[in-house]
Order: C-alpha cells, then sequence, then structure tokens
C-alpha cells in the first residue's frame, strides 16, 4: 500500500492570512447582518413594486369590491391596512441570516391555496419573500468583500 503524501507549507504570511480566515469566519455575524439588510430591503421593493421580477396577480372584482365598501381602496396588493409589510422583520446569527413574518395569514399570500370558511376562495400566490437576481449578486459581493478584508 502505498504511503500517503504530506505537503507542510512552511509560509507564515499565508499561516497568517488563515489564522485570520479561521477567526472572522467563526463568528460571520458582521456579514450575516449585512446579508439580512439586503434581504430584508429586497422584500420590502417586492411589496413597492408589486411583485418582482413578475407582477402579483391582479386582485378580483369581488376583492376589490369589498376594499372600496371599507375604503381601502384605491390600493396596492396585499397592502389593505399594510400590516403584512410592517410586519417583515430580520434577524441574524453568527452563521445565518432571516427575513420572515409572524402573521399567520402570510403563508396563504406567499404560496396560495384555499382560505376563508369552508376553503372556498382561491387565493393567488403572490410571492413577496423572494430574492431577485439582484438580491443574490448584492450578498455574492458583500461575502466577497467581507473575505477581501480578512486577506488585507
Amino acid at each position: 500500500m502505498d504511503e500517503p503524501i504530506e505537503i507542510k507549507i512552511d509560509d507564515k504570511e499565508l499561516n497568517q492570512v488563515l489564522d485570520r480566515l479561521f477567526e472572522k469566519t467563526s463568528d460571520l455575524r458582521p456579514l450575516m447582518k449585512n446579508i439580512a439588510g439586503i434581504m430584508a430591503d429586497s422584500v420590502e421593493e417586492n411589496f413597492k413594486q408589486e411583485g418582482r421580477p413578475e407582477k402579483w396577480a391582479e386582485l378580483t372584482e369581488s376583492t376589490i369590491k369589498q376594499r372600496k365598501k371599507k375604503g381601502y381602496w384605491p390600493g396596492k396588493v396585499l397592502q389593505m391596512r399594510g400590516e403584512l409589510a410592517a410586519s417583515i422583520t430580520s434577524e441574524y446569527s453568527e452563521n445565518s441570516a432571516i427575513v420572515g413574518t409572524n402573521k399567520a395569514y402570510a403563508a396563504i399570500h406567499q404560496f396560495g391555496g384555499k382560505a376563508g370558511k369552508g376553503k372556498k376562495v382561491e387565493i393567488q400566490a403572490r410571492p413577496y419573500l423572494i430574492l431577485g437576481e439582484k438580491d443574490l449578486n448584492n450578498i455574492s459581493n458583500a461575502a466577497s468583500k467581507y473575505l477581501n478584508k480578512i486577506k488585507n
């Protein structure tokens, strides 16, 4: 059986960079804070544009009629009183970034499905917790900048 080959790198500068990399990546809190902010901004923009990259489905005539009766029309899709958009929060830790909401009705708007008494009303999916290509690039750039700071 062949013996394994062992290569040792005796480069003080490289070892210092690797030590800094290990130190900085064991707690990614600064990077995760930045990523959580990027994600929260993305969700806010989704509400502002009423869907990205594709517009959300228009409200049904019956929903518009109900909103008019209550004084909430004209208005924006998913923003009758603005509670869902206002409920979006972000959190981060040493190794994660999270954006979400605690509203019980949030999932039906994100994914669509049956709602109401007897589940007779079909709600169109209007995904608001999504990241676009630009958002993903911003996250990638933030990670690259963070790692470049470690090298220097």
